[in-house]
């Protein structure tokens, strides 16, 4: 069955970094969309930044330019570079699948995916 599983969350003071990972398993990861998604506490889970099966990326406002979403074909891994986080970066980080090529609308929804992961905790202190 596809199991996804995220590591990489920590706590970091502001103006650090993280790389989060996605091991994927029990689907062809190379034809998948893949996406990363937080919550914070008391807020609806946002869409934070996709990959396109081709690995082309696609980032919400709120972090472009600090953070980069990567894929790893051959080791079937998702990754979530962040820098220069922020207090408002702290959230639980979930890594998502899609097998559907396409989204209805825009592709940072939840609704836009099949599958998710446990989460993995971030926290940015000030």
């Amino acid at each position: 069955q596809v199991l996804l599983v995220e590591s990489g969350g920590d706590s970091v003071q502001a103006g650090g970094s993280l790389r989060l990972a996605c091991a994927a398993s029990g689907f062809t990861f190379g034809n998948y969309r893949m996406g990363w998604f937080r919550q914070a506490p008391g807020k609806e889970r946002e869409g934070v930044a996709y990959v396109w099966w081709d690995g082309a990326p696609i980032y919400a406002d709120s972090v472009k330019g600090r953070f980069t979403i990567s894929k790893d074909n051959g080791k079937n891994t998702l990754y979530l570079q962040m820098n220069s986080l922020k207090p408002d970066d702290t959230a639980i980080y979930y890594c998502a699948a899609s097998s559907q090529r396409w989204c209805s609308g825009s592709c940072l929804r939840r609704s836009e995916y099949n599958y998710w992961g446990q989460g993995t905790q971030v926290t940015v202190s000030s």
